[in-house]
């Protein structure tokens, strides 16, 4: 009967590990600033963003804001990936020049957007060739960029041609329940038929 339960318990905690790794929509949030850019600038803009991913869904949705830009704003974009997480500098992952509708010329505002991932417009051409030239790739790229805290979001300005505030996007933290549960569950994994 406690074989029975123990692998019945194992069975249910490698279920749980295999739900919990499934990509459920993810939320990133930066805050930005010049002293985040590389290299860092004098800059004394901010701004947040709070990006929306499901890969499953195909979908990204964006929600930016920036203030106090040293000169009018010329673009914006999520750059994927860095070599080191949370430093160095990385090619345009998402569209050129600028997300669509994203204010220019402008030193403060706000932005608010969702794309289709499974189109080949959201991506940078070049950044989709180096990911196999497939959208799917593309999105696998950015996934693995973003949750390794090696993308980051940032606004150029006519001020600062290379980028004026950036933050990298922060990797989702795993909800405590589910780390509860496969860390209360790892133990049931290595239990061994007992003889009586």
């Amino acid at each position: 009967m406690k074989t029975h339960l123990g692998k019945g318990l194992a069975a249910l905690t490698l279920f749980a590990a295999c739900a919990a790794a499934q990509a459920d929509p993810t939320t990133y949030n930066a805050t930005l600033t010049g002293a985040a850019e590389n290299p860092p600038n004098l800059s004394t803009a901010t701004g947040n963003v709070s990006v929306l991913f499901d890969i499953d869904n195909h979908y990204f949705s964006i929600a930016a804001s920036f203030n106090g830009l040293a000169g009018g704003s010329t673009a914006a974009h999520v750059h994927c990936c860095t070599a080191l997480p949370g430093d160095g500098s990385a090619g345009v992952a998402t569209m050129l020049p600028t997300f669509t509708g994203f204010p220019t010329g402008v030193t403060s505002g706000a932005y608010a957007a969702i794309f289709d991932t499974s189109l080949a417009s959201f991506w940078n051409p070049t950044f989709l060739s180096d990911h196999g030239g497939t959208t799917s790739g593309a999105e696998a790229a950015l996934l693995a960029g973003l949750n390794g805290g090696s993308s980051y979001f940032n606004i150029h300005s006519d001020a600062y041609p290379g980028g004026e505030i950036r933050g990298f996007l922060a990797a989702p933290v795993p909800e405590p329940a589910q780390a509860l549960l496969l860390l209360a569950g790892l133990p049931l994994l290595f239990l061994r038929r007992r003889t009586t």
